[in-house]
C-alpha cells in the first residue's frame, strides 16, 4: 500500500462585496467577484505559508472563479507549479436565481430572500438550481478524479466554503449542506488512505493569525 496522501482544501481569499452588483446577487455560479485587498494580502500570506509544506503538494487545482484564482495564483507563481482549473469545484448552480437581484427574487419569495441576507446556505431551494445530493455528487466526483489521477503524492485544491463543505460533510457523515464556515484563505486537511478519508483539522489560519511563524517575507 502507498503511503497516505495528504489533501489540503483552501476556501478562497475575502472577495470584494461592495459593488452594488456583488452585494445585491446570490452567491451563484456566475457571481464572481475579484479579491479585495484584504483577499490579496491573505493571499499571499497564505503563499508564504504554503511553500514551506513538506513535502510540497505535487498537484495544485482550483475552482474556475476568479476569487479562487487570484488566491493560489501568488502561490502558483512561487512555487513554480501549474494550476489546473476543474470546473466542477465551482460554486453550488442556483438555477433561476444566477442572474437575478435579491430584489427580483424577493418579489417571489420573502422568507427566503430574507435568509439569503443572513447568508443562510439555503441556495439549494432555488427553482432549478442544484440539490444537495447532487451538488456532493459533483464536489465528489471532481475530487475523487483527480485524487485517483493522481495517486502519490500531496495536493491543493483551493475553492469555495460550500464547496468544502460539500467534501467534508460526508467524511464526517453530516446531512448539513454548511456544517462550517472556513474562514477566508483557511487549510483544511484531509488524510487520504486508499478508500478511506479522515479529517486531519479544519479552518487553519495560523498565516493570517500568526503570519510570524512562517518566516520573514
Amino acid at each position: 500500500m502507498s503511503d497516505p496522501q495528504l489533501l489540503f482544501l483552501v476556501r478562497h481569499g475575502r472577495a470584494d462585496y461592495t459593488s452594488t452588483a456583488f452585494r445585491e446577487t446570490p452567491r451563484g455560479q456566475t457571481f464572481d467577484p475579484p479579491l479585495d485587498e484584504t483577499g490579496l494580502e491573505q493571499a499571499r500570506l497564505l503563499a508564504r505559508r504554503l511553500v514551506r509544506l513538506e513535502p510540497q503538494p505535487v498537484e495544485v487545482y482550483c475552482s474556475p472563479l476568479r476569487r479562487a484564482m487570484q488566491t493560489v495564483e501568488p502561490y502558483a507563481e512561487a512555487a513554480g507549479i501549474a494550476v489546473r482549473v476543474i470546473d466542477d469545484l465551482a460554486e453550488a448552480f442556483i438555477g433561476e436565481w444566477e442572474h437575478l437581484t435579491f430584489e427580483e427574487i424577493l418579489a417571489t419569495d420573502e422568507e427566503i430572500v430574507e435568509r439569503l441576507r443572513n447568508q443562510q446556505p439555503i441556495w439549494q431551494h432555488a427553482p432549478g438550481g442544484e440539490r444537495l445530493p447532487e451538488f456532493r455528487a459533483r464536489v465528489g466526483g471532481a475530487v475523487e478524479s483527480a485524487l485517483a489521477e493522481h495517486p502519490v503524492g500531496d495536493m491543493l485544491i483551493v475553492a469555495h466554503g460550500v464547496v468544502i463543505n460539500a467534501y467534508v460533510g460526508p467524511i464526517l457523515g453530516l446531512e448539513h449542506e454548511m456544517f462550517f464556515l472556513p474562514e477566508n484563505t483557511s487549510l483544511n486537511s484531509i488524510v487520504v488512505e486508499g478508500d478511506r478519508r479522515r479529517v486531519r483539522f479544519l479552518n487553519d489560519v495560523l498565516h493570517l493569525t500568526d503570519p510570524h511563524l512562517f518566516g520573514p517575507d
